[in-house]
């Protein structure tokens, strides 16, 4: 673009009936000045050049480049304002010189350094740009988005694991206090309400909460009355994932106090009963903890930023806080290595854990292809992935663990946990491939009904290859 010129366009507002912007236009600053001309800011230049002033300030109606609005990668909600002009701008308040900040709809954005004498401008994404959302449309037959409990369409709706089905949380939550209940053996795992599969987990499932709450809004008919919501919502116990039955024991050996005479018990060591490490050293009585890895004794601290147990499993490990404290094996046997147990985001991967895809060696192997296809390193592909599992674009009713919904890049898991992850990652990988991706060998097979919870694909290696089994399941399904 030469000096003193620029292709943004501006336009006197137009009353309500006029003709949609163009589509290469996705973004529009709106002047508080009604008198003033909306400014349009096009796909192809990303340059604002309009009025700073208003014509009554002695502006004279001429036009500058005063600022550079970019899309954010990723995020067609919002996007990046940069100062082009001699002076500064004040962005939602905070005054902007050189640098670049963020803006999102409603932003409130001024072309000088103060309100007087400057044009105030309201920051949209025109429904141009939202058009792609809108025409994409999930089609979906009413009677597979209801209860098989209640009949009715869910309300709140969590999912169970591993079959996948669907309940109302109040109705699934009622289901499983009455079959606890009932049960002589409170370690068994409940039964799915509909095929009868022993459940592992259940968590609240968000991506089908807004197909939900969709539904409502195009058959207002199906929502239920105020004393049906309020009967349901008050049976509902269900907050964040659970693991049920036997995966659910825990250790006995958990937090005890521990006497003066324990203290110099060499079985069950605390190097920081006996020595001061980090300005720390355990009073007598002090609560400890045992590792679920090694097997030793830890004071128990809730007031330090290391934590002590796994967000995953819910067990305890020493590792990060021995590490944090500045101990290791020289001060004692029994501590944990460091690499035990660390968060998501610290954790390098090389090699695929043998448990994905249900230890099916076929998937893997063609998994390990569809890797090295795509050009990527395999922590390239896992950071890829963590960051959609941060954004919350991965519906994570699937994922193994405990506390779901509070898991990101930062969480502290333990091992075992962190396959179980990078499995559910791997799995995502995979069922969004498009098919002409995957290796010739893999691309023509059917689906198994079964999907990843296919039994046979343990035992008979010809069922294995030959049919795909990194999907959901499809028989018995609603």
């Amino acid at each position: 673009m030469d000096a003193g010129e620029c292709s943004t366009s501006t336009k006197p507002p137009q009353p309500s009936a006029a003709s949609p912007p163009s589509p290469s236009v996705w973004v529009r600053l709106v002047p508080a000045d009604s008198a003033c001309p909306v400014v349009e800011v096009a796909e192809d230049d990303s340059v604002v050049c309009s009025l700073v002033a208003p014509p009554a300030c002695g502006g004279g109606g001429e036009e500058v480049a005063w600022c550079e609005i970019r899309r954010n990668a990723g995020d067609a909600s919002s996007a990046t304002i940069r100062n082009l002009s001699s002076d500064a701008i004040i962005v939602d308040g905070r005054i902007v010189k050189q640098e670049c900040v963020d803006i999102k709809p409603a932003s409130e954005i001024i072309s000088g350094r103060q309100k007087e004498g400057h044009l105030i401008y309201t920051f949209e994404i025109t429904e141009a740009e939202d058009h792609e959302k809108k025409d994409v449309k999930i089609v979906l037959d009413i009677e597979n988005a209801k209860c098989s409990i209640c009949l009715n369409l869910w309300h709140d709706v969590v999912t169970v694991a591993p079959c996948l089905h669907n309940f109302c949380n109040g109705c699934f939550s009622e289901w499983l206090r009455r079959s606890s209940s009932n049960s002589r053996d409170k370690s068994q795992s409940a039964a799915c309400p509909q095929c009868r599969t022993a459940v592992q987990s259940v968590g609240r499932n968000h991506f089908l909460h807004n197909i939900e709450e969709a539904i409502l809004q195009a058959f207002s008919s199906l929502q239920r009355s105020d004393e049906e919501i309020a009967l349901l919502e008050s049976y509902a116990s269900v907050k964040s994932n659970i693991v049920l039955g036997k995966q659910q024991n825990q250790s006995r050996k958990r937090r005890f106090s521990r006497s003066s005479d324990e203290i110099n018990n060499p079985d069950l060591p605390c190097p920081q009963c006996r020595n001061e490490f980090a300005g720390f050293r355990c009073s007598p009585g002090a609560v400890h903890s045992q590792c679920n890895g090694c097997g030793g004794m830890m004071p128990a601290r809730s007031n330090i930023s290391i934590p002590q147990k796994c967000m995953g499993c819910d067990k305890v490990f020493c590792g990060a806080y021995w590490s944090s404290q500045g101990v290791n094996s020289s001060h004692c046997n029994l501590i944990c290595n460091p690499d035990t147990f660390k968060s998501i985001s610290q954790r390098h991967i090389s090699a695929l854990p043998d448990i994905i895809h249900g230890g099916n060696s076929y998937e893997k192997d063609i998994t390990e292809r569809c890797i090295q296809q795509s050009g990527k390193t395999l922590q390239a592909v896992i950071s890829e992935w963590i960051s959609k599992f941060d954004n919350m674009e991965i519906d994570r009713s699937r994922l193994q663990l405990n506390n779901v919904d509070a898991i990101t890049s930062r969480t502290y898991i333990c091992n075992q946990c962190y396959s179980k992850f990078i499995d559910f990652l791997l799995y995502w990988f995979r069922v969004s491939m498009p098919r002409n991706l995957l290796p010739p060998d893999a691309a023509d097979r059917e689906s198994c009904w079964y999907g990843f919870m296919c039994r046979t694909q343990h035992h008979r290696p010809d069922h294995a290859k030959k049919l795909n089994h990194v999907c959901r399941p499809t028989r018995g399904n609603p």
